[in-house]
């Protein structure tokens, strides 16, 4: 259910008990302002907001560098890539514009 500020301060306890089944909106003007929950919800929304905190990528990323590091390990070893054997289509396309550039008109 949605209530504007009045009705909100007016029923104040309504609001609250209702808060129990689901949330209540409270708004102001037609934009909502407020929204009230029940506790247990928003306990599970702060658990959840510290989650999303704890596991960016970044912060796995760090730990495991940190990890390594602590291991004895300063970067890992990669074979070379090969990318002279591969044309590169982009360089082919520069070389052939240039070429035309060159060429006497006719």
């Amino acid at each position: 259910m949605s209530w504007n500020i009045a009705q909100a301060k007016q029923q104040f306890s309504e609001v609250v008990r209702l808060s129990a089944q689901e949330p209540q909106a409270i708004y102001n003007r037609e934009k909502p302002v407020a929204m009230l929950v029940n506790a247990t919800e928003f306990e599970q929304f702060k658990q959840w907001r510290s989650a999303q905190r704890e596991s960016s990528l970044t912060a796995q990323f760090d730990d495991l560098r940190a990890a390594l590091r602590e291991a004895g390990l300063q970067g890992l070893d990669l074979p070379a890539r090969g990318a002279a054997e591969r044309p590169n289509a982009f360089l082919q396309m520069l070389e052939e514009e240039a070429v035309s550039n060159i060429a006497p008109p006719r």
